[in-house]
């Protein structure tokens, strides 16, 4: 069971990797930026949060003979949320970060149904990063629409 929650947590190890490659930077930093942003140290104690919880999640769901469908969509989740970042952030596309978190927030709730239908613990545990994808959907919608013009050119 340890070497298949080491499997998901390189998995998000991966995704939480671009936020190191493609930080915000002063792009970002001269952005305007709804009243709601949470403070800057906010956000890699809810990624390193969330990715614990996400990869023990999958850990439980993983054990279960049933589990392919609900792994796919994890799967697809994880990928998703690898890419916004460097849309968002490295290529400073707001509408295709906009994109991104959609389709993100979409398969982060299906992920969520998915395991609660397996192991109410598991889909209980991924509530948190419902919750902040809510958040960080807003954000992104908010920067874009405040920044006309801002974004990549």
């Amino acid at each position: 069971m340890i070497l298949t929650f080491l499997a998901f947590l390189v998995a998000s190890g991966a995704a939480a990797s671009t936020g190191a490659i493609f930080k915000p930077g002063p792009w970002y930093d001269g952005l305007r930026k709804p009243w709601f942003t949470p403070p800057d140290w906010v956000f890699p104690l809810a990624w390193t949060t969330i990715y614990l919880l996400s990869a023990w999640a999958a850990t439980r769901i993983a054990q279960r003979p049933e589990a392919g469908p609900a792994l796919a969509v994890w799967a697809a989740q994880i990928a998703l949320n690898t890419l916004w970042t460097p849309v968002f952030f490295g290529a400073h596309r707001m509408a295709g970060g906009m994109v991104v978190m959609v389709l993100l927030w979409c398969a982060v709730v299906a992920t969520t149904l998915a395991f609660w239908r397996l192991d109410a613990v598991a889909g209980a545990m991924l509530l948190p990063y419902v919750v902040w994808v809510c958040i960080a959907a807003a954000l992104n919608w908010r920067v874009w629409r405040d920044n006309p013009g801002a974004g990549a050119r």
